[in-house]
């Protein structure tokens, strides 16, 4: 039974305003990431526009398989997630810090962002239930995540966009192996829950 206060959709072109207003910035000609950075090639992400940016997301949305998925409280958008296929995100698939495991075609989930004022409240956590269930409902056979394995030390609110190892692991994902990657100065993990 579902506990959660929050309803999770795709970040669909229907809803690419949503999107805006969780990811972009309130003046549209300032540089924000728009969860691009570990989707694109370094040098094409650093060649968009702040507009550009904005019209490149939107164009992912209108895509099949959207690029992530959004939660809400009742009719006001509350956060976001970036999950997709890792085959489509460039950081990931070409990574020499997070290992691939093997060739199982896995899904990634990157990226955690909760409004201001909402924080604190399991939106993250009704993200990462609806990433599975988003990526099982595409026929992912698994999902990864690479969160900071901080213990219990806190973890900067700007740095905390990648979850945690504790967050993934009460999701139901478990470790499978280490990496050479670091994130305000916490190790990261990868962390996979099988789909099927």
């Amino acid at each position: 039974m579902d506990t959660t206060p929050f309803t999770i959709r795709p970040a669909t072109s229907e809803r690419f305003d949503d999107v805006a207003t969780v990811l972009g910035p309130r003046n549209p000609d300032s540089a924000v990431c728009w969860c691009l950075s570990y989707r694109l090639p370094s040098r094409e992400n650093r060649a968009l526009s702040p507009r550009e940016r904005a019209q490149k997301v939107q164009e992912l949305c209108a895509r099949p398989i959207p690029p992530g998925i959004l939660a809400y409280d009742g009719d006001t958008v509350v956060g976001w997630c970036g999950v997709a296929p890792r085959a489509e995100l460039h950081a990931f698939s070409h990574s020499r810090t997070i290992p691939h495991l093997d060739d199982l075609p896995v899904w990634a989930v990157w990226c955690f962002r909760v409004r201001g004022g909402r924080r604190g409240r399991g939106v993250a956590r009704a993200l990462l239930d609806g990433a599975v269930e988003h990526a099982r409902g595409h026929g992912a056979p698994a999902l990864e995540g690479y969160p900071v394995d901080n213990g219990d030390r806190k973890v900067d609110t700007t740095m905390a966009y990648v979850g945690t190892r504790a967050m993934f692991e009460r999701a139901g994902f478990t470790w499978a192996a280490d990496t050479t990657s670091t994130l305000n100065g916490f190790p990261r993990v990868l962390m996979r829950r099988s789909l099927r």
